[in-house]
């Protein structure tokens, strides 16, 4: 069972195995058309494919009418939708992947344990260690029959907005640590192209997802991971995990398990959500 990465060369093997699920994530947040173009050009050979946008995250405005951020969870329902539509059952292995260093087969990996299912990882290198290893890619679309998954006890924790503010307003001892994972120049409210209201919430850290990776795209070691983190909060049951929308936080929330250092939870609205309401303080620069 495979629970966080899995190497181009175990992928191999698991071609044949009938109960594994591969499924191809690739996303661009400035060509909603991007990933599904890519996967009809070429896939990994019997890869589904899943959209960021319609299968992996949910209306953009709450049942009230308020704005939840650019990628909101899924509810359940829909998310049972999808995943069985990609033929996953109760005892499917997922492998996910993407073009972009795990960014966007991350999500896939938490939807999947927010629903308590563990049997999911991530194509470590995506689909460039894929055609690293010499191994070739698909155009036909695939077409998987329909599966059986279900909601078990969730492997996840996460919080809301509610839960932020509050945060801020909390004693020291039992503040929780805010980690941002985007780039530093969002972080710091210098891109007006991503983030038309700059800025991060007061407190947070940032830990760009890209400095979990080697050079090569592959994740660091669960060592070099362990000592990194561990420099940045002191217990990662008192952290939250946020980005743009929801998405690399989730990359994040990966190297920490792949590090030993489970138990952090995830903000799903974060920053689009966080500066939707003028009332809610930003902070700009670095701390």
């Amino acid at each position: 069972m495979y629970t966080t990465l899995i190497s181009a060369q175990q992928l191999v093997a698991e071609l044949s195995n009938k109960t594994t699920v591969i499924v191809d994530c690739r996303h661009d947040l400035m060509d909603a058309q991007a990933g599904k173009n890519a996967y009809d050009a070429g896939h990994i050979p019997g890869a589904v494919f899943a959209n960021l946008d319609s299968d992996l995250s949910g209306c953009k405005t709450d049942a009230a009418g308020v704005f939840a951020g650019r990628h909101p969870l899924p509810k359940t329902e829909d998310l049972l939708a999808a995943l069985r539509r990609l033929g996953i059952n109760q005892d499917t292995q997922v492998i996910a992947y993407d073009a972009h260093g795990g960014m966007f087969a991350a999500r896939l990996w938490w939807l999947l344990r927010s629903i308590g299912h563990a049997h999911v990882a991530v194509l470590d290198g995506g689909i460039a260690a894929w055609l690293s290893a010499g191994q070739v890619l698909q155009a036909e679309t695939v077409s998987n029959i329909a599966g059986n998954i279900d909601v078990k006890a969730s492997l996840t924790k996460q919080v809301d907005v509610h839960t932020v503010l509050q945060n801020l307003e909390a004693e020291v001892d039992t503040t929780l640590q805010v980690i941002d994972a985007r780039a530093a120049d969002r972080f710091r409210g210098e891109n007006e192209t991503m983030d038309p209201v700059g800025g991060h919430i007061p407190g947070a850290k940032n830990r760009f997802f890209k400095d979990n990776l080697q050079a090569d795209g592959r994740f660091k070691s669960a060592q070099e991971l362990r000592q990194e983190w561990q420099g940045l909060i002191a217990d990662p049951t008192k952290a939250i995990m946020q980005c743009g929308s929801g998405v690399t936080a989730c990359h994040n929330l990966l190297a920490l398990e792949v590090a030993g250092l489970g138990g952090a939870a995830l903000y799903p609205g974060s920053w689009s959500e966080w500066c939707s309401d003028v009332s809610r303080p930003v902070a700009t620069g670095v701390e």
